[in-house]
């Protein structure tokens, strides 16, 4: 009898000492692994990146239109709410100069526009032009004596909406530039074959860009070239880079080459005594000069690429042809997203009996002329026709006008916005997707910051300033790209699920198995006790 009650003694211990066993694993080891070694995931504002996956931006401009003496009735003007301007422009002699004078009377905003209204019989603009754009953000146009004789001010301001519209698409925004802004985010029709030419050419927004001046000099032993590229830079570059500060910062470089060939060999016209590049050709020239070029490792900022080559002795002159196989007067091309090449032949310089090497010093003029067209060009600033009846000032010192400026600001913002927000959405879906990537709080603070930035970025076109616009945009690009690259995110994002059973079941299944079995035992002797006690009862 004492055996008896030893061992069930003993087998109740055992079963006591299995559930507290297996007590602690669920309650305590259980909540504790779990707690450990789960994916840290700081909270992102996912409704807010969802409801900009659908955004839909709205642009509005602010247009001033004001009415010079003359152009009104006094009828009409007891109810024009802006200022009459006193015959201001009727002491100018030139549109050009009338620009500057308004320009001095009132500064415009960026962004905004403002509409000067002359009367007919003005000889300020010429007789086939009824609107001049100058240089700043003002415009003059033309009216009619007709059309302000019996009218209301509603049916005038009717009557010149037309042009406004034109105005505004010139000197701010227009569809196309918007959807050239949009054109890897944007289907465009077949019919924008010069807006898909346009936004493929110029680089893309970036928060700063590189630019390189290289000299070419294939055949030092007969040509010793000079160039002032300090000075020219100065003199024609600087200027406008400082005027496209808003936008993006730039760093320039120069260097020589020596001994720096082009990758096809010129062919020689007989006809006209010298060499030529047909354009066919012109794209096997980039590549083997490229790899001389060199890089900025330390940046990754776009790199703009403007090389002035000095053909050699033997290959000069060397003349550039188009597509029609006529020659093409600045002697130079350019690639898209890439830069610039210009030929620069100097065997004008020197005669047949000249002592090698010449010293050759190089027009810097005439170059940067060229350099500063082609940048213009790949920086975005479109240079399209104007329509029937506008005249635009020429480009000042500076070689880019206010409006112009504005314009490529506009098509800025809104690649920006574009930008920020596809690689937002982007990132929430590939969280969303993957749950092992662990979400830091510099990420979600980053990605927060993005979003905030993207709505008052928002906010600010739908106002319409610009300049507001533009900064919120850039803080959202450069917070979305310091998220979506953040090198924590990549940690966990290949780790599949075969890998934890492979390094858990070693660590679980040893510990796992004697609890179960001693579980299952207990269970089963329940359930025997409260067979054996039915029997009984029976």
């Amino acid at each position: 009898m004492l055996t008896a009650s030893c061992c069930y003694t003993d087998r109740r211990r055992g079963q006591l000492a299995a559930l507290s066993i297996a007590a602690v694993v669920i309650i305590v080891g259980v909540p504790l692994w779990w707690r450990t070694t789960e994916t840290y995931r700081a909270w992102l504002p996912v409704n807010q990146i969802n409801e900009l996956a659908n955004l839909q931006l709205q642009l509005s401009a602010d247009v001033e239109v004001v009415f010079a003496r003359g152009t009104v009735t006094p009828e009409q003007q007891k109810k024009v709410p802006t200022q009459v301007v006193i015959s201001l422009c009727l002491f100018c002699s030139s549109p050009l100069e009338a620009d500057l004078s308004l320009h001095t009377l009132s500064e415009s905003p960026c962004g905004s526009l403002v509409v000067y209204v002359i009367p007919e019989s003005s000889t300020l603009l010429p007789e086939d032009v009824d609107v001049y754009i100058g240089q700043r953000r003002t415009a003059l146009l033309r009216i009619g004596a007709q059309m302000r004789v019996g009218r209301t001010l509603e049916q005038l301001l009717a009557h010149l909406e037309p042009r406004i519209k034109q105005v505004l698409q010139v000197m701010s925004f227009s569809h196309t530039d918007i959807t050239a802004a949009l054109s890897d985010r944007v289907r465009l029709s077949p019919g924008n074959k010069e807006s898909i030419a346009d936004s493929m050419r110029a680089f893309k927004s970036s928060p700063g860009y590189e630019i390189t001046f290289s000299l070419l000099n294939p055949d030092p032993k007969s040509h010793r070239v000079h160039w002032d590229i300090e000075g020219a830079v100065q003199t024609y570059i600087q200027p406008l880079l400082t005027k496209l500060a808003p936008l993006a910062n730039f760093s320039i470089d120069s260097q020589t080459l020596y001994y720096a060939m082009l990758g096809v060999n010129p062919r020689y016209d007989s006809s006209r005594s010298a060499y030529t590049l047909n354009s066919d050709s012109l794209a096997h020239v980039i590549n083997p000069v490229e790899a001389r070029l060199g890089s900025n490792a330390a940046s990754s900022n776009p790199v703009l690429n403007f090389l002035l080559y000095v053909p050699d002795a033997h290959h000069s002159p060397l003349h550039i042809h188009d597509h029609k196989k006529q020659e093409v007067l600045s002697n130079a091309f350019h690639s898209p997203r890439w830069g610039g090449i210009m030929v620069y032949n100097v065997n004008g310089f020197y005669g047949p009996e000249a002592v090698f090497p010449v010293d050759i010093n190089i027009n810097m003029a005439k170059v940067m002329g060229v350099f500063l067209a082609q940048l213009r060009l790949l920086l975005g600033v479109q240079s399209s026709a104007p329509p029937p009846g506008f005249l635009v000032a020429p480009c000042s010192s500076t070689g880019l006008a206010d409006w112009e400026l504005d314009r490529l600001m506009w098509s800025r913002t809104v690649e920006n916005v574009a930008t920020a927000t596809t690689t937002i959405t982007s990132l929430a879906q590939l969280l969303d997707q993957i749950g092992n990537i662990v979400i830091n709080d510099n990420i979600a603070q980053q990605v927060s910051s993005a979003v905030t930035s993207l709505q008052l970025a928002v906010a600010e076109l739908e106002a319409g300033n610009l300049g507001f616009a533009l900064q919120y945009s850039k803080e959202a690009i450069l917070a979305s790209e310091r998220a979506f690259f953040d090198p924590s995110l990549l940690h966990l994002l290949y780790f599949p699920d075969d890998q934890k059973f492979a390094i858990y079941i070693p660590l679980f299944l040893p510990m796992c198995v004697p609890i179960l079995l001693s579980l299952l035992k207990i269970v089963s002797e329940a359930r025997q006790k409260r067979r054996e006690r039915q029997a009984k009862k029976d």
